[in-house]
């Protein structure tokens, strides 16, 4: 099983998808937890690149530079420990492409759609948790917190990113489930574990 964990930065994703992996873990599955971009030597070099706030390129750019993470991830790490029976847990995956390159940018969205299908070899997550935050909550935790290049846009970038992951939400309701961002972090992790649960029941 491939499960996702989506939303605007600073929404708790990464706590989450560690809480969700010991969980597992506890119950005897074999699990992995991943990050976007990120998880193998190409990918995570890529990562620095893209969140290096010293560094500016244009937004196709960015997009391919996601793109090529995700590729190869999917192919050296995703794809064969789903097949040798893992549960993969990825902290962001094409969703947030979707969002933040198609909404966030402007990109045209059936593009995007075509490039993560290629880069994610046609693989797409069973389930996938959105932990939905409000801006005004997003601005006062970028306050404690030293930001990336994604980080430091602007009110109006941020909001069309929110925006875009509520809109995929509705678009695919069965796979994409919406937690409050804004509830404490147990309480979080108690929604999570109730949907999954109901999921592989």
């Amino acid at each position: 099983m491939f499960v996702t964990f989506e939303g605007i930065d600073l929404a708790g994703k990464s706590t989450q998808a560690e809480l969700l992996e010991e969980y597992l873990k506890t119950k005897g599955f074999d699990v992995v937890t991943l990050r976007e971009p990120g998880g193998t030597e190409v990918s995570e070099k890529i990562r620095e690149i893209l969140l290096n706030p010293r560094l500016y390129f244009n937004s196709f750019t960015e997009l391919f530079l996601f793109e090529a993470s995700r590729a190869d991830l999917v192919r050296k790490i995703i794809k064969p420990k789903l097949e040798q029976g893992c549960i993969v847990i990825c902290d962001r995956f094409w969703d947030s492409t979707i969002a933040y390159q198609g909404y966030g940018r402007n990109i045209p969205l059936n593009f995007i759609e075509m490039c993560n299908l290629y880069a994610s070899d046609g693989l797409e997550p069973n389930l996938t948790f959105l932990l939905d935050l409000p801006l005004d909550l997003v601005l006062e935790r970028l306050k404690t917190k030293s930001t990336d290049r994604m980080e430091n846009e602007d009110k109006d970038f941020l909001i069309r990113v929110i925006n875009g992951f509520r809109e995929l939400s509705k678009k695919y309701p069965n796979r994409i489930h919406v937690v409050d961002g804004s509830d404490t972090i147990e309480n979080i992790h108690q929604k999570i574990i109730k949907i999954l649960n109901n999921y592989i029941g």
